[in-house]
């Protein structure tokens, strides 16, 4: 069993939700935490908790992060959190409880265990896992949306995200 330290700095959470039916846009949130415990050698002991503060979103655009906080989406007066709790690892996947905008529901995502590192600046060494996956933003009361004259809708229902992860091992 490692002691495993998040480090942050090393770390990134993206995501990206298709916008009038043509691109994507794409942001990260800049305040999380996570914590891991297990053997980082057995994937299916390992047990994490993934708590963002929704408040921290950041897409390049205050008038968008500002509607994305509203209760249009996740209406971050009531839902300060989104929170993920594993319940099963296994050597490719990730499932687990995602508590979204008030509402929770399992999820299973893809999970990669990068191994152990030497890491020369510190001394000691530090572990990877990333986890990506998407989930329908429907399915937690994410609704909003327009018709497009076009046809399709102004914002996927589908959003995507990326984490990349970077652990210290201690003791």
């Amino acid at each position: 069993m490692a002691n495993l330290k998040f480090d942050p700095v090393h770390s990134t959470l993206e995501f990206g939700v298709k916008h009038l039916m043509v691109s994507k846009v794409k942001g990260t949130f800049t305040d999380y935490s996570v914590d891991v415990s297990g053997d980082i050698d057995d994937n299916n002991s390992l047990q994490s908790v993934l708590t963002i503060n929704v408040d921290s979103i950041d897409t390049g655009n205050a008038d968008r992060d500002n509607h994305l906080k509203s209760a249009d989406f996740f209406n971050v007066d009531e839902n300060k959190q989104i929170v993920f709790k594993t319940t099963k690892v296994s050597e490719n996947s990730i499932t687990g409880e995602l508590t979204l905008a008030g509402q929770t529901h399992e999820e299973t995502f893809n999970f990669k265990n990068h191994g152990v590192s030497d890491n020369p600046l510190s001394g000691g060494q530090v572990v990877g896992f990333s986890v990506s996956g998407k989930i329908d933003r429907e399915k937690y009361g994410m609704n909003f949306n327009k018709p497009l004259e076009t046809g399709g809708f102004l914002l996927g229902k589908e959003v995507e995200f990326e984490f990349d992860g970077e652990f210290a091992i201690e003791g």
